[in-house]
């Protein structure tokens, strides 16, 4: 799964690896959780990207309570295209969810040893996302799942699953709502390659989202 991530990349620099319009200074993200705004890239109205911020956890837009977004932070690349909580919006509402890292968890000697993984080159990259718009009695807002699949080399030995991260010359595709077909799709959703990117264990400063401090992604013994 992927429960807790990073955003430490300068917004100048995210405006140009995802190709949207210059916005305002992102202050660091250090340990994004459940329920937190995430940076999200979108296709605006005019058919160009947008880069958003929506609630991670998505709630689906039949749904009368949105507590449901707790239990809806990932969505399984095995059954995102047919389970109703996601299959609409796998057709018509991709997203890409911005990051520069995530966390995982080992289970080790009866102890959950955190661990940060990021690409080799540390570059923002993008997760598959799927985003929904919820509303009633006057409230609304957009929320956003993360699609996970199975493990590459490098994740395994931590955890059996992980984010799928969305190769830059496959967003357009991924984002395109015209294309609905799964066989298309479904090909996106592989393990990203593991030699491509790194892992090593953080201090549990993590396990405490309220700890929103650069300490989290430093490499402990």
């Amino acid at each position: 799964m992927c429960g807790r991530f990073t955003l430490r990349t300068p917004a100048s620099q995210v405006a140009e690896a995802f190709g949207v319009l210059p916005f305002a200074d992102l202050q660091p993200r250090y340990n994004i959780a459940p329920s937190q705004p995430v940076g999200v890239v979108r296709l605006s109205k005019n058919d160009g990207r947008e880069l958003d911020f929506v609630k991670w956890g998505l709630v689906p837009s039949w749904a009368d309570d949105p507590a449901i977004g707790y239990k809806m932070i990932n969505a399984r690349s095995d059954t995102v295209a047919t389970k109703p909580s996601f299959r609409k919006a796998f057709k018509v509402r991709r997203c890409l969810v911005v990051a520069d890292g995530f966390y995982e968890w080992q289970k080790t000697d009866g102890k959950k040893q955190p661990h940060y993984i990021r690409l080799k080159d540390d570059r923002p990259f993008a997760f598959a996302g799927l985003w929904e718009h919820w509303g009633r009695d006057g409230a609304e807002f957009d929320s956003c799942t993360i699609i996970t699949t199975d493990a590459n080399e490098l994740m395994a030995p931590i955890h059996n699953r992980m984010p799928v991260i969305v190769a830059p010359n496959d967003y357009d595709l991924w984002l395109d709502p015209t294309i609905q077909e799964v066989e298309r799709l479904q090909p996106l959703l592989r393990p990203f390659a593991a030699s491509d990117m790194t892992a090593y264990p953080v201090s549990t400063v993590v396990n405490n989202p309220r700890n929103e401090v650069a300490q989290c992604v430093e490499r402990v013994e």
